[in-house]
């Protein structure tokens, strides 16, 4: 899961719709003054690359790649 900060806006649809519940607001701002996501701590390797994330961003703030085996 990648996030590029200076595009969130906070709207949290990213945090309130993840499946697996992998991220929480980060404590960090971006330069607009918005609290962009970040992985939960623990939650590392809990990301399926189910990519909800990236679909509910208005911003197109988040993504994800899936990690080969």
């Amino acid at each position: 899961m990648f996030v590029i900060p200076e595009r969130c806006k906070e709207c949290l649809f990213c945090i309130e719709f993840c499946p697996r519940q992998v991220l929480v607001k980060s404590p960090h701002i971006n330069s607009k003054g918005y609290h962009y996501p970040m992985v939960a701590p623990g939650k590392e390797n809990d990301c399926v690359h189910c990519q909800f994330c990236s679909l509910v961003c208005p911003e197109m703030a988040i993504y994800t790649e899936e990690v080969g085996a």
